[in-house]
């Protein structure tokens, strides 16, 4: 195995683990609101229903993530409102934009009691 094909599988397993660990967090944040269908967390676009589901938004927001910029906002409003839902402060949710404590909001949201 050359060095070109061990990036190539390394790149396509961290991706794997990130996208499963991403989809654990979502699906246990979707029991702890009580959100149907938690199974959604695992399937692509369909895990953006979840999210807007669990926040309280109407679906046409799903339009909003394919729109350059928009898209950075509505994120953060969304994550705002996930927080709200598991009785955080909102604040907690804007924080996904800031680089390091971003990947940190939604395991903390996940797994906090």
């Amino acid at each position: 195995m050359n060095g070109e094909m061990f990036g190539v599988m390394f790149s396509l397993l961290f991706f794997v683990a990130m996208y499963s660990f991403f989809a654990i967090c979502l699906q246990k944040i979707a029991k702890k609101t009580e959100t149907e269908n938690d199974w959604m967390a695992w399937v692509p676009v369909m895990n953006l229903v979840l999210l807007l589901t669990i926040a309280k938004k109407p679906m046409w927001w799903i339009a909003l993530f394919f729109i350059p910029v928009v898209n950075f906002v509505a994120a953060i409003l969304i994550m705002m409102s996930v927080a709200e839902r598991r009785e955080k402060p909102s604040w907690v949710g804007a924080l996904v934009v800031v680089p390091i404590f971003g990947t940190l909001v939604v395991p903390y949201l996940a797994f906090s009691s």
